[in-house]
């Protein structure tokens, strides 16, 4: 199951399925980053998934600082030649937070997506556990980018929040990343995360959608893989 909203909408809908599933979110707000290779946050570290430093800043209304994951072509290419490829082709700029202890729900914010780069698309991918990349969102307008700004709901902004659950298994590593070639992307403001008793969900189609989550359907058939996977 995934949730793809604005960042308040997605992080109530985080914390009402965990606790509708008996649940607790631990939460941790970006404060005090001072990049380098590998960002050390207690329960977990970041690093980039190619290696390499981070870029730290704050963006817009996000609740917290945010690192920068632009999309780009492991080879170094600046453009694609014939449209977008193989998700993993682009791997190498997007961020990894590895855990110390296992969990199965995750949630994060993501800043500026959408705004451009769309050649035809612009795509947003999750892994678990260096497993098969998993498409979580699809753009090919700028509109679809656009969500109600947390600090002020009436202002539509490019921030929004991204979560994944598994109550099938287990998994300490999580990559995110982007194929939007050109496009400025941020990840971080506020993570959010827990472990699930194995089955606590409700069948996917019991959980109603927000509209903004039909962008989803292609990634809930992943979802569904890693839970078939992860069952046998």
């Amino acid at each position: 199951m995934t949730v793809f909203d604005g960042i308040a909408a997605g992080r109530t809908s985080f914390d009402s399925t965990v606790t509708a599933a008996g649940g607790t979110v631990v939460s941790d707000t970006w404060a005090g980053l001072s990049g380098g290779t590998s960002i050390d946050r207690g329960d977990y570290t970041i690093t980039r998934n190619g290696g390499g430093s981070f870029w730290v800043s704050s963006y817009g209304s996000m609740s917290g600082q945010t690192v920068d994951i632009s999309p780009a072509r492991n080879d170094g290419g600046w453009w694609d030649a014939s449209g977008r490829t193989d998700p993993m082709d682009y791997y190498n700029a997007g961020v990894t937070l590895t855990f110390s202890s296992a969990i199965n729900s995750i949630g994060f914010e993501v800043g500026d997506w959408a705004t451009c780069c769309y050649d035809p698309v612009t795509e947003l991918f999750i892994s678990f556990d260096d497993g098969a990349p998993i498409k979580v969102a699809s753009a090919t307008t700028w509109s679809q980018g656009l969500f109600p700004s947390q600090t002020n709901p009436a202002s539509s902004v490019y921030e929004i929040f991204v979560a994944a659950f598994d109550d099938s298994g287990e998994f300490t590593k999580v990559s995110f990343w982007g194929n939007g070639l050109g496009e400025y992307l941020v990840f971080g403001g506020q993570v959010r995360y827990a472990l699930l008793d194995e089955g606590s969900l409700p069948p996917i189609g019991d959980v109603p959608l927000p509209a903004s989550s039909l962008l989803l359907l292609g990634g809930l058939g992943g979802i569904a893989a890693l839970r078939r996977k992860r069952t046998k």
